[in-house]
């Protein structure tokens, strides 16, 4: 049976304000666009419900939340209603693509009252709590294999403040050498004329700041252009083993996109990048996998909010920042051995991340079965 998503939910607001949350200590969960912000003494919900971001960053992203809870105001409650499973609901929105209803161009935000009018299959509850079942084990899955990255993630960093310190605070008294002296050269991409225009949908992989993320580069919204075009753009063309860096985005989140880095390791001239992504190629002699966990470093992160500059919702690192950035010198073979230490870790994490990949294709294929 054929619905609307109105027919199968109310809505619901919030007014509360990030920055009010300061003094509320407690045991009830709030939760923001980036998921849990803390734990407070009050909460709004009593069941289980469904929230949007309906403003600003990450726009149109739905989240399954738990009873006795609360969002800030950017987000909006979904109350699912009698007819309808809530697992089944919220792997329904996912589906939609809730941010093509966005509206506003300094602050983006959707409408219930727009997105309500979206098309909804509405099978009998039963085989509604069976497919919600079906997708809610996935995810639960998909959970599980993105804990086991994060606990390797977290022993790798373990590992070099247990060798080499913070590396901005640089407590062990290690020789420090500017960025720009261990490289050969620091610069941005651009953005070829005619933007979105000149992409093809197989080329030369065209590297932008949503594909640059913390230690890796995400290939599942990647660019493409023709070798024409990548040829124009030859100052920017990448080899194997440059340092990717964003040059813009927010900072005010654990995954804030600006300054997060991660390392090319394809082959020589076979991609590039847009103007709002740096690539730092270093000196022979110059380990760039040990410069890469310096500039992904939780001590980086607090350099890059410090130095950046622009507005509050979208801020900059200019290349002299970058170019400044200060840079440990310990010993060479003390470099080395962390270095195979973090070569063992990531054969695991290879391991891991294949079987995410297979479970995220899977849970897309169903989704695309289920509400296509």
């Amino acid at each position: 049976m054929k619905v609307r998503l109105g027919d199968v939910c109310d809505k619901a607001s919030s007014s509360i304000i990030q920055k009010s949350l300061e003094k509320h200590e407690g045991k009830y969960p709030i939760y923001g666009a980036s998921g849990l912000i803390k734990y407070v003494d009050f909460y709004q919900r009593e069941k289980p419900y469904i929230a949007v971001v309906k403003d600003g960053a990450g726009i149109g992203r739905v989240m399954k939340l738990p009873a006795y809870s609360s969002v800030i105001g950017t987000m909006q409650y979904i109350i699912p209603n009698e007819k309808v499973d809530i697992n089944y609901l919220v792997y329904s929105m996912e589906y939609m693509n809730l941010a093509k209803y966005f509206s506003g161009a300094t602050i983006p935000h959707i409408y219930f009252r727009d997105y309500q009018k979206e098309p909804l299959n509405l099978p009998e509850i039963k085989v509604q709590k069976k497919i919600g079942g079906i997708l809610s084990n996935i995810e639960k899955l998909i959970a599980f294999r993105n804990q086991e990255l994060s606990k390797f993630d977290q022993l790798v960093k373990s590992r070099f403040i247990e060798l080499f310190g913070d590396p901005v605070a640089n407590p062990m008294k290690w020789p420090v050498k500017k960025l720009k002296d261990l490289s050969l050269q620091i610069n941005s991409g651009n953005t070829p004329k005619g933007g979105s225009e000149n992409y093809v949908k197989e080329g030369i992989p065209f590297f932008r700041s949503q594909n640059v993320w913390k230690d890796y580069l995400k290939m599942d919204d990647i660019a493409y252009i023709d070798a024409k075009t990548h040829a124009s753009m030859k100052r920017s063309s990448l080899k194997h083993g440059d340092i990717l860096m964003t040059k813009t985005g927010r900072i005010n989140t654990e995954n804030s996109s600006l300054g997060r880095a991660a390392l090319y390791e394809g082959e020589d001239d076979m991609a590039n990048v847009n103007g709002h992504v740096y690539f730092i190629r270093l000196k022979e002699g110059v380990n760039n996998k040990f410069v890469l966990r310096i500039l992904v470093s939780s001590g980086y992160r607090d350099l890059i909010r410090s130095v950046c500059v622009g507005g509050i919702d979208k801020r900059q690192l200019n290349k002299e920042h970058i170019e400044e950035f200060p840079i440990i010198c310990p010993p060479s073979d003390l470099i080395d051995n962390y270095i195979v230490f973090v070569n063992q870790v990531d054969k695991s994490k290879l391991a891991v991340q294949k079987s995410l990949e297979k479970l995220e294709i899977l849970k897309k294929s169903l989704m695309q079965q289920y509400f296509g």
